[in-house]
């Protein structure tokens, strides 16, 4: 058996596109590398994020009232990986550009971390190793 494949993609819903696709262009930088409609019903926009992709999803008929919790079971966050604590001060100083409220950066024995939400409230990190 082979090694364990790398993450290939992740994939959350979102309520609006039109809110959430600007949001996670500015936050990442770049065009999305794919915004189109799918045959299963749904509208996806796609960034790339080195070798991953990260896809968000607008789904028709999506309840208004539904907001995300990392408390229910399934998504808990998604963790962009950083080399090092001096790349996690740079992207604190990026999200306080942009706007976004963040929660400053937590140190722990095990790594680094600056926590922020998106428009959806969906949890998203940088993270880095110790030392």
């Amino acid at each position: 058996m082979n090694d364990f494949p790398a993450l290939g993609h992740v994939a959350v819903t979102v309520q609006d596109l039109s809110v959430s696709r600007p949001w996670y262009q500015r936050l990442i930088g770049a065009a999305p590398v794919l915004d189109e409609p799918t045959d299963g019903g749904f509208h996806h926009t796609v960034f790339m994020i080195g070798g991953t992709l990260i896809g968000l999803h607008e789904h028709p008929g999506s309840r208004p009232d539904d907001t995300f919790s990392e408390l229910r079971t399934g998504l808990d966050h998604i963790g962009f990986g950083c080399p090092d604590r001096q790349s996690l001060a740079e992207w604190e100083t990026r999200l306080d550009e942009l706007g976004i409220a963040h929660g400053g950066i937590v140190d722990a024995h095990y790594g680094s971390g600056l926590s922020f939400r998106d428009p959806d409230g969906i949890a998203l990190e940088f993270f880095a190793p110790p030392g």
